[in-house]
């Protein structure tokens, strides 16, 4: 297992207030756990680059002040709408616990189903493992090389030493399908182009409806100035007296 060194400070304050103050500078506020206690602290927003955003499993060195800690990233929280980083959760780790992690899969070679015209589907991205640290590997590797036109790799196909493999057996890795014939092709096709007419055939006839109502309101238009002249300074007053009244500030949740 890779490991990434990430350097922290140490922080005592909490609140929403005080995270957006980090943010400002930043800095991700970050919450390390599973030892005797809870560390609070911030870290640089740059030094988890090469943490999240890879294919492959690391482990993290940890440095809050003087104290070290081996840890693993547990999860992220991004903002809804920038994807900003806001918040990260660490794992401590201890060599001789096993805890459960998710490990990436990494799929090699090349499938002689695929070269046949079948299609390559990956179901599982990520296997959900437990081990002790010193076992967690940067993947889990599942090689194609053998698999055919309606082959493929359950879970419970994998023997990996020293690994406790957490999904269940009959759940499906990655498989290679038989290509579609002409029928199949032909009878989408074809059930797109009725779908097509139909939604053709419905906005025609609102167009119809909306022209009747048309021609209605025409010969109504008479009656509609009759109305606006019976309301009078009534209706004046009514716009006037009607200030709209801004809503307060949203709350912010707490961390």
């Amino acid at each position: 297992m890779k490991t990434i060194e990430i350097a922290g400070e140490a922080r005592e304050e909490r609140g929403k207030k005080y995270a957006k103050r980090l943010r400002r500078r930043g800095m991700v506020p970050c919450i390390l756990y599973g030892g005797k206690e809870q560390t609070h602290f911030a870290a640089d927003s740059r030094s988890f680059k090469n943490l999240i955003f890879t294919p492959n499993f690391h482990g993290v060195k940890l440095t809050v002040g003087e104290q070290k800690f081996d840890a693993v990233l547990r999860e992220v929280q991004y903002h809804p709408v920038t994807d900003e980083i806001m918040h990260v959760d660490f794992m401590q780790l201890f060599d001789e616990k096993a805890v459960a992690v998710r490990i990436p899969v990494k799929l090699v070679g090349q499938s002689p189903g695929v070269g046949e015209g079948g299609q390559m589907i990956q179901k599982i991205r990520k296997l959900y493992v437990k081990a002790l640290p010193a076992k967690f590997p940067d993947f889990i590797e599942i090689n194609l090389e053998d698999l055919m036109i309606g082959d493929s790799v359950q879970v419970g196909d994998l023997n990996i030493d020293g690994l406790e493999i957490l999904d269940g057996d009959n759940v499906v890795i990655v498989r290679i399908t038989a290509p579609k014939s002409m029928e199949e092709l032909e009878a989408e096709i074809a059930a797109e182009l009725e779908a097509t007419g139909r939604g053709e055939a419905a906005v025609e006839g609102e167009e119809g409806e909306e022209g009747e109502e048309g021609e209605e309101g025409e010969e109504g238009e008479e009656g509609a100035e009759g109305e606006e002249g019976a309301e009078g300074e009534g209706g004046k007053a009514k716009e006037e007296g009607g200030d709209k009244k801004e809503g307060g500030d949203k709350k912010e949740g707490g961390e």
